[in-house]
């Protein structure tokens, strides 16, 4: 079991606008701008890029229905020369067929098969859970391979994990994690929600979505944001209790060593009107057409209290998270997870992550590190986020967009 290649993922600064077509010159200003800014591209640069994702949503369903079983997945990724352009992963290149604009490379894992290596180690999680140090696995589509995300020093540990959960050595490859995940729940700073279960703290989180049901408003975010049940107040000013916005309708998130997803919805009183938009602090706010799944490699930005808007690229998708408290103890482990490299900090959880066509993606569960320095630049953070389609269809809720 020693065969365990260690290394470091780099993120590759791969970007695009998902959903609907759509130019450079129509994204809204508010998003080009924190894309140019955090992901450090030129106009031109996102230009191209934009036309690059455009072809991987055209191309990603065709060309996964020719390989069949071959098929190892299609991203995007920045070249040598600094253009962006479109990848697709096969075991079989004499079934490969030649696309232009697309570039066909040769893996040795199937996605499905590198899908089922990453359930073997759900399954040994759901057995007997995660041991200290290792905090996330995902199918790492460049790779071709399981990434599972350690702390430093905690190689034997995660070593000792994939080896019960019977995966093959050669599937997987360990990413050392300077600081662990953890719920993006803080008592400082910024704007968003408030509750105040009365433990003498007050605690914020962000909005994720404007939702409805039926006639009933309401609005999604993270599950660990609230009980159900729970009331939760408009942020005033900081740290500053507004007026009572509606209670919990359902929440879910898993504790300690339990096993679950990270997601809930708020319904808010018929006195408050619900927009399609998403805050855009200051610099624009951004409208929701829709929530149409962006690839891995696509661009996006969330908005949350504490940060404001921060922009990153889709990682990889379906990722288990196990986080931890302050104390390095077990803080539940989420599954589902979309990972990106935008960052994020505490009480920007429940926020939104939306692409630059003003598709929805998801509502901030947690991340690691900060968005202060190098981390906060050049799509260098880390955070996770619960994909809105999953909370929509488990809840039975309608997404607020505009036309």
């Amino acid at each position: 079991m020693r065969k365990f290649s260690m290394s470091v993922l780099a993120v590759t600064v791969a970007m695009a606008v998902s959903g609907a077509a759509v130019a450079a010159d129509d994204l809204s200003p508010a998003l080009k701008a924190a894309m140019q800014r955090d992901l450090g591209l030129s106009g031109p640069q996102l230009a191209q890029y934009i036309r690059a994702e455009r072809l991987a949503s055209q191309q990603e369903k065709v060309v996964a229905r020719q390989l069949g079983r071959n098929f190892a997945g299609t991203w995007l990724e920045r070249k040598a020369d600094g253009s962006f352009g479109v990848v697709v992963g096969t075991t079989s290149m004499a079934n490969a067929r030649s696309v232009a604009g697309v570039e066909t490379r040769q893996a040795r894992h199937s996605l499905a098969s590198l899908n089922t290596a990453k359930a073997q180690l759900d399954g040994q999680h759901g057995r007997a859970g995660a041991p200290r140090g290792v905090y996330s696995w995902a199918v790492d589509l460049p790779s071709n391979s399981v990434v599972v995300g350690i702390a430093p020093g905690a190689e034997d540990a995660a070593i000792d994990f994939i080896a019960r959960s019977g995966l093959d050595a050669n599937t997987v490859r360990f990413e050392t994690m300077r600081e662990a995940p953890q719920r993006r729940i803080d008592i400082e700073g910024g704007r968003g929600i408030l509750r105040n279960p009365g433990d003498g703290y007050l605690y914020a989180c962000s909005i994720g979505f404007p939702v409805t049901k039926g006639s009933t408003k309401g609005f999604a975010t993270a599950g660990h944001c609230g009980d159900t049940g729970e009331i939760v107040y408009q942020e005033l000013s900081q740290w500053s209790l507004g007026v009572s916005l509606g209670s919990f309708a359902a929440s879910t998130m898993p504790d300690g060593n339990q096993t679950g997803p990270d997601r809930g919805w708020v319904q808010v009183d018929n006195t408050h009107t619900l927009q399609p938009n998403v805050y855009g602090y200051g610099k624009g706010d951004v409208t929701v057409h829709g929530s149409t799944e962006a690839p891995v490699g696509a661009a996006l930005c969330r908005s949350g209290r504490t940060t404001g808007w921060r922009c990153g690229a889709i990682l990889s998708k379906n990722q288990t998270v196990s986080y931890v408290d302050n104390a390095g103890n077990p803080d539940g482990t989420v599954t589902g997870l979309t990972r990106t490299s935008a960052c994020a900090e505490g009480g920007d959880s429940g926020g939104s992550y939306i692409t630059g066509a003003g598709q929805a993606q998801g509502v901030l569960s947690g991340g690691s590190g900060s968005c202060k320095g190098r981390q906060g630049r050049n799509g260098g953070g880390n955070s996770y986020f619960t994909p809105i389609n999953s909370i929509l269809s488990v809840y039975g809720l309608t997404l607020r967009t505009s036309p």
